[in-house]
């Protein structure tokens, strides 16, 4: 019989204890790489993919057919289970000076990851690196206002990384429920709009399993967004209102648990003048800052100093010149002529990141429909074709905001990795 595998469940250390047995368990909280071990085990299993029994189990056994030499006799992967004497043993009891007889092959050098989920990639590694990841651990939290946001702003990046085993942590300031249904189709929905909190989680729910990435709500009230002239004030109780110090408190523990070496959110303008955006950024500044001081909110866990803190800077003027100019080109109506026409004159941001990230255009824009009431799959999110972005902007921009590195935000040219510095360094553990 096919032994598989069972997960135990943690939710904010770099590593999950791996076992085998008769049958698969994977809880939601698990989150790869995880730390495969027994008498059995001698190596190192990464995987990268949705966080369903269904996969683990196909990436795990399919992905790793290879014998391993055991403390006590060689067992290959997709062999009976080993006695509970061996599945009892501490992790440092599976450490073995052999390696596997047969090594399997991630994928090719420079070939494409078609998606974040679909193609999963698993690495066996002892020692030498092949052509497979690193055994480093990167990090990334990403801080978002909205249900949504994640998958407009910064997300093939996110699912880049994803695949390339980078542990991706989002964090949702609101739950939206001051939010409009976006999407003519639904929003006469009297189902919807009677129970838009829960349809939002929902959605939520099915764009962080299409990304690939694990998500925490802070659990604050959206603000909505104030029209009329002048403007009402905002609710009382929302997050646009709430003192940064109190409101940044569940992120600042967020930060020391998951230790991530980048943070990335919006600028003090919030990307555009929404009020939980402006808030947004607020916290998420505060957090980089005060998750390092051991003096501030001293009962929310040992301090972590993030390495650098990005703005999301997708939305630039030449980005969507670029977009708008591909368009007419080809002889299509390009829905970005009203939004130039009406750009206001402002300085534009400084952008030191390209991330390169065409290869996931297709997982953001699935994960941006997931938000079924947030977008309008006829609308102009989705006017350009992903072969035209590809060629005409083929990456998701950032401006980097602080960095704790040597130079600080001094850079020598525009950086192509939110990791730069830190890949491959001692930094990345």
């Amino acid at each position: 019989m096919t032994a598989a595998l069972t997960a135990f469940e943690r939710v904010r250390t770099t590593t999950v204890t791996v076992r085998r047995s008769d049958e698969l368990t994977v809880p939601r909280a698990v989150v790869w790489p995880t730390t495969v071990w027994d008498a059995s085990w001698a190596c190192t299993v990464q995987a990268i993919g949705p966080r369903t029994p269904d996969k683990a189990t196909r990436t795990l056994i399919e992905l790793a057919p290879c014998t391993v030499n055991p403390i006590t006799s060689p067992v290959a992967v997709g062999a009976a289970a080993p006695s509970a004497a061996h599945s009892t043993q501490a992790p440092n009891a599976a450490a073995s000076t052999t390696t596997p007889a047969t090594r399997p092959r991630c994928r090719p050098r420079g070939a494409p990851y078609r998606s974040a989920i679909d193609d999963p990639v698993v690495s066996l590694m002892r020692g030498s690196r092949d052509d497979c990841l690193v055994s480093e651990q990167l990090r990334l939290m990403a801080v978002h206002a909205h249900p949504d946001d994640e998958s407009s702003k910064g997300a093939a990046v996110m699912a880049r990384y994803v695949a390339e085993g980078v542990d991706v942590h989002v964090v949702t300031c609101t739950g939206g429920e001051r939010g409009s249904v976006l999407n003519p189709k639904l929003a006469h929905d009297e189902t919807v709009l009677a129970n838009l909190t829960d349809v939002r989680r929902k959605e939520m729910d099915a764009a962080r399993e299409i990304l690939g990435v694990r998500q925490d709500w802070l659990g604050w009230v959206d603000s909505g967004l104030p029209e009329g002239d002048p403007l009402p004030p905002l609710p009382e109780g929302c997050f646009g209102v709430m003192d940064v110090d109190v409101a940044a408190g569940p992120l600042v523990r967020l930060v020391r648990s998951f230790r991530p070496h980048v943070v990335t959110t919006y600028d003090e303008n919030g990307g555009y003048p929404h009020p939980d955006h402006i808030m947004c950024h607020k916290v998420a500044a505060y957090a980089f800052d005060a998750a390092a001081d051991p003096d501030r909110h001293p009962d929310a866990g040992p301090p972590w100093q993030a390495l650098k803190l990005y703005y999301n800077q997708t939305f630039s003027k030449p980005r969507t010149i670029a977009l708008h100019e591909a368009l007419l080109g080809a002889g299509m109506e390009s829905p970005y002529a009203e939004w130039l026409t009406n750009w206001e004159d402002r300085p534009e941001r400084a952008i030191t990141t390209k991330v390169p990230c065409a290869d996931y255009f297709e997982v953001r824009d699935r994960a941006l429909l997931a938000h079924a009431t947030q977008v309008d799959p006829d609308g102009p999110w989705f006017a350009c074709p992903r072969e035209m972005q590809a060629a005409a902007w083929p990456t998701e921009d950032f401006e980097l905001a602080r960095s704790v590195l040597p130079g600080g935000v001094e850079l020598p040219g525009i950086e192509d990795d939110l990791f730069a510095g830190i890949r491959g360094t001692e930094l990345a553990r």
